[in-house]
């Protein structure tokens, strides 16, 4: 099956040879205070700041989800309140989640067909930190890179966090304009399911020290301490650090996969537009998703292309929330290959033009 999911999506052709490599080397089975472990994640470390550019002073934590990074956020780094900004079903979920925790917390919530404007945000004086979906996989739109710079300008006294689960490593961003950023390994990365990624200014780091929570096993303050040594509070996902760091050392800097990603974009939204039974689901250009698409036509015509597609031995993403029964989201992550497009074209073109 060639698999188009927006997440839990098509892994890294090299992931079999790197799985039995792991189980080779033993490392499916050593303890996670090891020096084993110890390399490994000091590696992996490296790697990931080499090809993502990540701030020589920001800090890397392994997590076992974004989601779970949701929870780090609410508990050690907000007292009173957040302000979140989203237009979609996962920006949503965040802010829900925050709220049962700091019922004070409150959002701005945009339409997914708008391009959100700065005088649109306005954050109230006592929300600690501003929370922003850069690319939201329920609806294939995003935020910009330099939507989000512009924010970081304007508000410099307040903690920036960013959900890239959809974007990180396949997009350049600039990580210094927030304070948090985080995703999960199953999208861009090209990995199983099961491992996320939080990466920390130093003012986030501080300012989890002011809030002082030290009550949970994944409390920064506590994973901050385990960190100095490349460790983790808790026993990781030891087989996916070890994945990630070896995908990581095969892949080029991200400048070049955010430019590959960019080209592939371009070529679906063109081949896309040639259609006249569906449409993409946003057509402002400045806000689609560079690595979802989301096309949208009636509700018999998306579930007949689904139903085809899985006939065809491909496997496309269902809609999400409202979309859910008069959409197809479309991956269009690093790890699949170009001839997998190319077949994936071919259905839509000989079935749907």
């Amino acid at each position: 099956m060639l698999n188009f999911y927006p997440g839990p999506s098509r892994v890294n052709s090299k992931i079999p040879r790197y799985m039995l490599d792991a189980y080779r080397e033993g490392v499916v089975s050593i303890n996670h205070r090891s020096p084993d472990f110890i390399e490994i994640s000091k590696s992996c470390q490296k790697q990931l700041r080499k090809k993502l550019n990540i701030p020589a002073d920001y800090s890397i934590f392994y997590t076992s989800s974004a989601t779970e990074t949701w929870e780090i956020i609410a508990q050690s780094l907000i007292q009173k309140s957040s302000y979140h900004v989203f237009n979609g079903d996962f920006g949503e979920k965040w802010f829900a989640y925050t709220q049962k925790l700091h019922p004070k917390s409150t959002g701005y919530e945009f339409s997914y067909d708008h391009a959100l404007k700065l005088d649109e945000i306005n954050v109230p004086s006592q929300a600690e930190v501003i929370c922003l979906t850069q690319n939201e996989t329920s609806n294939a739109t995003q935020i910009p890179d330099s939507f989000i710079g512009e924010i970081r300008r304007k508000y410099t006294n307040r903690l920036i966090a960013v959900d890239v689960t959809s974007s990180l490593a396949g997009i350049n961003l600039s990580l210094k304009n927030a304070d948090i950023w985080f995703a999960s390994v199953q999208k861009c990365f090209g990995l199983p399911a099961g491992l996320g990624l939080m990466i920390c200014s130093p003012e986030a780091i501080e300012y989890a020290k002011k809030v002082g929570n030290r009550q949970h096993y994944n409390s920064l303050s506590a994973m901050v301490e385990k960190m100095k040594d490349y460790q983790t509070t808790h026993t990781p996902n030891v087989l996916n650090i070890y994945l990630l760091q070896q995908v990581m050392r095969a892949a080029p800097k991200i400048g070049v996969t955010h430019d590959k990603t960019l080209k592939r974009f371009k070529n679906w939204v063109a081949f896309l537009s040639s259609f006249s039974s569906f449409q993409l689901l946003n057509s402002h250009p400045e806000i689609q998703s560079y690595t979802v698409l989301a096309i949208k036509g009636d509700e018999k015509l998306i579930g007949n292309i689904h139903q085809r597609a899985r006939q065809a031995g491909i496997i496309l993403g269902k809609g999400y929330g409202k979309f859910k029964e008069n959409t197809v989201r479309i991956a269009n992550f690093p790890a699949i290959k170009e001839r997998e497009i190319k077949i994936c074209q071919k259905f839509f073109k000989r079935g749907f033009e």
